[in-house]
């Protein structure tokens, strides 16, 4: 029964929170016990708001969950946790993290209630309009770096903001074009109204523009006068192949082995995947931090 709650709350999910890190990472206060303390708390306090939104989205579409092959197997589509108790744990969930609230930074408060609400808008009504779908989940991106920004009262670049956005409209289409595959070959119509809106051409285009913006945008990011002038070296550029075969990895993946519907589950379970993450941060630690 304790697997089933788990499940339910989307665990391997929390990997999308780790963006709150981003700013604490290229701020170069990483090392800084206090800062790296407060992320962590805005970290959980995410990860638990997120498991609430999870949960009153499944709630919400339990009867066509029902109906979709994988999504049939969660913990309220197939009976074996009960409304009522999913209900309960997502109001436990909102107590604790509106109490934890009232003692963290005013900023970080409003980012993380916008994410609420806008999820809660996305679960109810975004989800089922074409384009708006995928722009709601990168503004959440965008405001989990927001948030780890004025948790530690420091600033971020727009370049970075900028290859956030692109990289969570990336995955968003990607994961939408793996949807539109797995109804073609399920024969599952029923299970995302919107994605009558979309098609593959359509989808793969957008996935195109998408991967360029990550790639063009961070790549301007690590030339930036700014960023030279704060690292104080213009090594950061040798972090840009990482990030292309990150992309190109992630549309193999996707185009050539029909994975991507799940973004987490593709990001934890390919290896070459998580080699090429843990290099990118290995390598940016060391120059960031004056190692190279």
């Amino acid at each position: 029964m304790v697997t089933q709650y788990l499940k339910l709350l989307r665990l391997p999910q929390w990997i999308k929170n780790f963006f709150v890190f981003v700013p604490l990472l290229f701020s170069r206060h990483l090392f800084f016990k206090s800062d790296f303390l407060l992320v962590i708390v805005g970290f959980f306090l995410f990860s638990f708001t997120s498991s609430v939104v999870y949960i009153i989205n499944d709630i919400i579409d339990i009867e066509a969950d029902r109906a979709h092959p994988v999504k049939s197997l969660r913990p309220l589509p197939a009976g074996k946790v009960s409304v009522k108790s999913a209900f309960a744990v997502a109001s436990l969930l909102f107590v604790v993290v509106a109490v934890s609230l009232l003692f963290i930074e005013n900023f970080f408060t409003l980012c993380i209630t916008i994410y609420f609400l806008l999820n809660l808008l996305y679960s109810i009504k975004l989800k089922h309009i074409v384009l708006l779908d995928i722009f709601s989940i990168a503004a959440g991106f965008m405001l989990r770096v927001i948030a780890g920004a004025v948790i530690i009262n420091v600033e971020i670049s727009s370049w970075l903001l900028l290859t956030t956005m692109f990289i969570s409209l990336f995955l968003a289409v990607m994961k939408r074009q793996s949807e539109l595959k797995l109804v073609q070959l399920s024969d599952a119509g029923g299970t995302r109204k919107v994605l009558s809106s979309y098609s593959l051409d359509f989808t793969n285009q957008m996935a195109t523009i998408a991967a360029s913006g990550v790639i063009i945008c961070y790549a301007l990011y690590t030339v930036s006068n700014r960023t030279v002038s704060v690292f104080m070296t213009e090594n950061l550029i040798y972090t840009t192949p990482f990030v292309v075969f990150g992309i190109f990895r992630y549309m193999y993946l996707v185009y050539i082995n029909q994975k991507g519907e799940n973004t987490t589950d593709v990001m934890i379970s390919d290896l070459p995947m998580i080699i090429n993450v843990l290099l990118y941060i290995s390598v940016t630690v060391l120059i960031i931090y004056k190692v190279l």
